[in-house]
């Protein structure tokens, strides 16, 4: 009786994502694939296997990962100096060069372990096909070097690789009307190459487990947030640290034509399968005005 009952929970949770696969089926989604999900193994392994899950059941992924934490271990190594100003690292030369060494030993990483759970990935950087064009961006009025401020996507690559079933997983790496290579932030280059692809949804694997009404009270997560109340928050003076550039991030990405954005606790196994196909979801989603709320419309 108890092997049954557990046969039939599995059942319900497989019936209840029905909706969402329907929804979704055949749509972008945009993955930024960052904080402690790149660094622990197994979160590692849950994150590639829950992409490889949505691509196989029909949506079109994108993966743009991050590297902060090894570029900061591999400019150590070298015996460079490691500056942030306004939270950007400050990229000279040849941190530059270590920074592209990495985060290209990264992604090849990251196509591996898709390839071996089934699913054909391909690599890119942003430099590729000029995916991603940028100019230089100044830090408070500060030049911090080669940081680079996305002008341009260019999704005729990324649409060839998905057209012909392939994930493609990006590192953010652009580069100027000179060719010169920039450093992106994996963030601000997500939400361009969601924006460029009108993606349903974008994700944000991060650290902390979504937007809190009161970040003191971990009571008071926020399952849904619209455009006006999420502008409202960050109004409130209750956002602060690396969430309010993110909350800003998500809100443009709204408004440019992206359906939902999702800020999910990376560290959470599969956190995507959780906040995709179950009616609770397990981090913040934000949507447009004008959209369905997604809780009250898929129960």
């Amino acid at each position: 009786m108890e092997n049954m009952e557990n046969w039939l929970q599995k059942a319900n949770v497989l019936n209840e994502a029905l909706p969402y696969i329907q929804r979704f089926h055949g749509k972008t989604i945009v993955v930024k694939y960052g904080g402690s999900a790149m660094v622990d193994h197994e979160l590692k392994k849950n994150v590639i296997r829950d992409v490889a899950l949505l691509k196989l059941v029909g949506f079109r992924p994108v993966i743009v990962h991050g590297g902060g934490k090894e570029i900061t271990r591999w400019v150590n190594k070298a015996g460079l100096e490691t500056q942030f100003v306004n939270g950007l690292r400050v990229t000279d030369k040849a941190t530059m060069e270590v920074a592209e060494m990495v985060l290209n030993k990264v992604n090849k990483g990251l196509v591996s372990m898709m390839e071996k759970v089934g699913v054909k990935a391909v690599g890119v950087s942003g430099k590729d096909g000029s995916i991603l064009r940028v100019r230089k961006k100044l830090a408070g009025g500060k030049d911090i070097g080669f940081v680079g401020e996305v002008t341009e996507v260019n999704t005729g690559l990324l649409t060839t690789l998905m057209d012909n079933d392939f994930v493609p997983v990006i590192c953010p790496i652009g580069s100027d009307s000179e060719y010169h290579s920039f450093n992106i932030n994996a963030d601000d280059a997500a939400c361009a190459i969601a924006t460029a692809m009108g993606a349903a949804k974008l994700a944000f694997l991060t650290d902390i487990e979504g937007v809190y009404r009161d970040p003191l009270d971990k009571t008071s997560l926020i399952s849904e947030l619209t455009v006006p109340e999420a502008e409202a928050l960050l109004e409130s003076g209750n956002v602060g640290g690396g969430m309010l550039p993110k909350i800003r991030n998500c809100v443009d990405a709204i408004k440019a034509g992206v359906s939902r954005v999702h800020i999910l606790d990376g560290r959470i196994a599969h956190c995507l399968l959780l906040e995709f196909f179950t009616n609770k979801g397990v981090g913040t989603a934000i949507i447009g005005d004008e959209e369905e709320r997604y809780y009250e419309n898929c129960q």
